[in-house]
C-alpha cells in the first residue's frame, strides 16, 4: 500500500469530486494494488512503460464506456504466460477489478467495476459494476455518481480524423451533465444493432422492425438533443478564452440536428422514423443504418482563427482540447457543485511553460483532482504542494517531495 498523509484541504474541498482510495486487482501490468490520497491533485512521473497510464485507465472506467484506451474487457486483465506457468499453456487472463473511495459533495462512496468470470468458455464478455456494494444492471449508473474526464496523447488526432472519435468526446462531456444519456445512447446503438441483424436475416418482423425504429427515433433525438443542448451552452463559455488557451467555437453537424433546430422534438421523431423505414433496401445491402445521430459531428473552429481545428498545427489543436476541457470543468463546477475528476496523460509535455502553469492554476483555482502522468518530473514543479506526487516504477508507487 502507498499512502499519503492528508494535508489542509483546498477551499471548497466539501464540494469537489475526490478519490481518497484506489484499489486494483489484476488490471494491466498490476497484480494488486491500494493507493490512498488526499483530495490534492495526483502527478505521476516516471519512466515509459512504468504503469502510469495503467492507472489512469484504470479510474475511466468508473465512467461508462470503454476507457481511455477503448480497450475491450479482457485486454485490460493482467495475463499469465507460459512463463509464469510449469504446465506451458496458452496464457490466460484473469477478471480484473477497480474500485474506488470516493468523497462527493453528498458524502463518500464506494464505487467499483470490472470483468466478470466466465462461467463457461467462448462466454460473452460481461461487466460489473457496484455501488456501495451493492449490484447495478447498467454502466449508466456510474455516471449517477461521478464524472470523469480526460486527454490523452491519442487524442491529439481527435480533429484530424473520422467523427466517431469525436462524437465519443461530446458524448463524454455530455455524460458529465446528464448521466441518463449514457443510457440513451447505449439503447439506440442496441436498437440499431438489432435492427441491423434484422434487416440482414430478411424478410424481417415487420412489428419487430417497427418497434426497433421507433426506439432509434425515440433515443436518437433525446441524444442528438442533449448533444446539441451541451455544445450550445458550452460554445458560449469557449468564446471567452481563459489565459493562454484559445477560444473555440463548438457546434454539432447533421441533418437531424437541423431537424430540432426548424422544429419541436417530435416532429423530428417522425421524420426520423419516416426516414429509416425509406432506407431500409439500402441499409440491407450496406449492412447498417445510413441516417441517424451516430452519422453527426463534433465540430470546432479556433476563435481568434476562424479556422476549423484540424487545420491549426499540433499545439492549437492540443490547447483546443484544453480549452473544451476546462470549459466543462467550469461549468459542472457552476452546475452541479463541483468539477469532475480530471485524467491528464502527458499533457504538460506538449505545453510551453506559461501554458503549464495556466493549466495547473485554473485546475487549482475550480478544486479540481486532477490525476496528471509525465516521464519528467520538472514538468510538474510549479505545482508544488498543490498535488501529491509519486515516482512510479515496474508498477510500484513512491511518495515523491514537490
Amino acid at each position: 500500500m502507498t499512502k499519503t498523509p492528508d494535508t489542509a484541504p483546498a477551499r471548497g474541498d466539501g464540494h469537489r469530486f475526490s478519490i481518497s482510495r484506489l484499489m486494483l486487482s489484476d488490471f494491466r501490468s498490476y497484480h494488486s494494488l491500494r493507493l490512498e490520497t488526499d483530495s490534492r491533485s495526483v502527478v505521476l512521473t516516471g519512466p515509459n512503460g512504468a504503469g502510469k497510464t495503467n492507472l489512469l485507465e484504470a479510474i475511466s472506467f468508473l465512467g461508462p464506456g470503454r476507457g481511455l484506451r477503448r480497450a475491450r474487457l479482457s485486454e485490460v486483465a493482467r495475463r499469465d504466460g507460459p512463463d509464469d506457468k510449469d504446465d506451458g499453456e496458452a496464457p490466460s487472463f484473469r477478471p480484473w477489478a477497480v474500485a474506488v473511495e470516493v468523497k462527493t459533495p453528498q458524502g463518500r462512496v464506494e464505487i467499483g467495476t470490472g470483468l466478470e468470470a466466465q462461467l463457461r468458455p467462448g462466454a460473452r464478455e460481461k461487466r460489473a459494476v457496484h455501488v456501495d456494494g451493492e449490484a447495478r444492471k447498467s454502466q449508466a449508473a456510474l455516471a449517477e455518481h461521478l464524472s470523469v474526464q480526460w486527454l490523452t496523447p491519442q487524442m491529439d488526432r481527435l480533429f484530424l480524423e473520422g467523427p466517431s472519435a469525436r462524437r465519443r468526446f461530446l458524448d463524454r462531456l455530455v455524460f458529465g451533465f446528464d448521466p441518463a444519456h449514457a443510457g440513451r445512447v447505449s439503447a439506440y446503438e442496441h436498437a440499431m444493432r438489432e435492427r441491423g441483424r434484422l434487416l440482414r436475416r430478411g424478410p424481417a418482423d415487420a412489428d419487430w422492425l417497427r418497434t426497433l425504429e421507433e426506439t432509434m427515433a425515440e433515443k436518437g433525438i433525446a441524444v442528438a438533443a442533449a448533444r446539441q443542448e451541451i455544445t450550445h451552452r458550452l460554445d458560449a463559455v469557449c468564446g471567452r478564452p481563459q489565459g493562454p488557451f484559445p477560444g473555440a467555437r463548438l457546434q454539432v453537424l447533421g441533418p437531424v440536428e437541423d431537424w430540432l433546430a426548424e422544429g419541436p422534438a417530435l416532429a423530428a421523431e417522425d421524420r426520423l422514423k419516416e426516414r429509416l423505414r425509406g432506407a431500409r433496401d439500402k441499409d440491407r445491402e450496406a449492412g447498417g443504418a445510413s441516417f441517424g445521430p451516430h452519422r453527426s459531428d463534433f465540430a470546432v473552429r479556433h476563435l481568434a482563427k476562424d479556422q476549423p481545428a484540424g487545420q491549426c498545427s499540433t499545439g492549437e489543436q492540443k490547447a483546443l482540447l484544453i480549452t473544451i476541457v476546462l470549459a466543462t470543468a467550469r461549468m459542472l463546477a457552476e452546475t452541479r457543485g463541483t468539477p469532475p475528476l480530471l485524467l491528464l496523460d502527458e499533457v504538460a509535455a506538449h505545453l510551453d511553460q506559461d501554458r503549464r502553469r495556466a493549466l495547473y492554476d485554473e485546475v487549482s483555482a475550480l478544486g479540481a483532482q486532477a490525476w496528471l502522468t509525465g516521464t519528467d518530473a520538472a514538468l510538474f514543479d510549479s505545482l508544488g504542494s498543490r498535488a501529491q506526487h509519486f515516482e512510479v516504477r515496474d508498477g510500484i508507487l513512491t511518495p515523491r517531495s514537490a
